[in-house]
């Protein structure tokens, strides 16, 4: 029988990209779906692109078909914490709306196999560190209330139907492919490690701490920080999971470890040589203290070993991208 498709939506994208990558080196067959909103033709190293949205079925359902779709790889997203916050009808538009147009599309064509980008944000404010996969999940943005929505759509479809799913958690993602080949190359990004290389190698003025007043260590966030070809890794570890039966299950996808803002930045000018211009402002609505993975559960299910859990490891990837974006930038 001839290998089935994975199709990825939002694989030109930061995350999906490097995903691909990884799918394509161990020979998989890739269809990716990107609307290049935020994504980037020249970032999907392997696989078919095709540029549409996730939301329009009668795209989707023929791509499903055509293409013989078995898995699914859902990361098309808006993924902005204060802008879920000024705008939330977008994110429960593209966020949520067109997960459920997509999950659709796959009850009716018998696509079995589901993996979802969802986002430590649904865990809103936790009482208790590290996070598991049993704490109450509170969100307090709309970020994170739209990709809870969509998890509670995989939920009860996977009770009415044959649809299995992992539903991966992410904690903060960073870096770059350790080749160099892809990075994060979003404009006016918001995570705090590519703001702060962006601004080491002069593309931006200064980085911003939102809040140094948090009940932490140093008075800033603490966030757990999981390099994003560690990432891609787990998500291949759980296509491989769900095509060998293994049942429907949530992930988180973190180290276990946390840094504040301050050790962060502290990071990433130890890799740049030199200190970063940095300002301190007023907290950002929907940002929690901090968020720390309970990470055993993934090792444990997936089998996952990850290979880049170095906080300079990750900056240094980070800088060495964020200094080719700049060089090409400048022809």
């Amino acid at each position: 029988m001839a290998q089935q498709g994975i199709l990825v939506t939002g694989g030109a994208g930061y995350i999906g990209s490097h995903v691909v990558r990884q799918l394509g080196e161990n020979g998989h067959r890739i269809v990716v779906l990107d609307n290049l909103s935020t994504g980037f033709k020249e970032a999907v190293l392997y696989g078919e692109l095709i540029i549409g949205n996730t939301g329009d079925r009668d795209l989707v359902t023929r791509i499903l078909k055509d293409h013989d779709i078995g898995a699914v790889m859902h990361f098309a997203a808006n993924i902005v914490v204060p802008e879920s916050v000024t705008d939330p009808m977008k994110y429960y538009g593209n966020n949520t709306c067109n997960t459920r147009n997509l999950l659709e599309c796959c009850q009716k064509t018998g696509v079995s196999n589901f993996i979802f980008s969802s986002t430590a944000a649904v865990y809103g404010i936790p009482d208790e560190l590290p996070v598991s996969e049993e704490t109450p999940v509170s969100p307090i943005n709309p970020y994170g209330t739209s990709k809870l929505m969509s998890e509670w759509m995989l939920r009860d479809l996977a009770t009415a139907s044959d649809l299995r799913y992992v539903i991966l958690r992410y904690f903060n993602v960073a870096g770059a492919n350790v080749e160099g080949q892809i990075g994060q190359s979003t404009p006016e990004a918001t995570h705090l490690i590519k703001v702060a290389c962006e601004v080491a190698t002069g593309a931006r003025d200064q980085v911003a701490i939102f809040g140094t007043d948090y009940p932490t260590e140093d008075g800033t966030g603490v966030r757990d920080y999981i390099h994003v070809d560690d990432l891609a890794s787990a998500h291949l570890k759980a296509l491989d999971y769900l095509q060998r039966g293994g049942g429907s299950t949530i992930l988180n996808c973190g180290y276990g470890s946390g840094f504040s803002v301050r050790e962060v930045l502290d990071t990433v000018a130890r890799c740049h040589g030199s200190p970063l211009n940095i300002v301190e402002e007023p907290r950002r609505a929907g940002d929690p203290p901090a968020l720390i993975a309970a990470a055993a559960k993934i090792r444990d299910t997936l089998n996952w070993h990850p290979q880049y859990n170095d906080l300079e490891l990750i900056a240094q990837t980070a800088l060495n991208w964020e200094k080719k974006v700049q060089a090409k930038k400048k022809g």
